[in-house]
């Protein structure tokens, strides 16, 4: 019961993680037509982030818990 109280907890969580992937594909695009370099190393570490927000647990207390392994 307690996991229905961290909604919107949730989905700012996804949205977020979400929304670092999307930036990161536009950072893919942005490589492939103008920054060749810049675009791809920067994508990277961009669409990290976001896969680690949405993998990532949250706790009792509606919190990411970064103790927990996401595996």
């Amino acid at each position: 019961m307690k996991n229905d109280l961290c909604t919107s907890e949730r989905f700012s969580k996804y949205f977020l993680g979400s929304l670092f992937a999307l930036f990161s594909l536009g950072l893919v695009v942005l490589g492939f037509t103008l920054l060749p370099f810049i675009g791809f190393i920067l994508a990277l570490p961009v669409l990290a982030i976001g896969i680690f927000l949405v993998r990532t647990k949250l706790n009792d207390q509606c919190e990411l818990d970064f103790n927990t392994d996401v595996s």
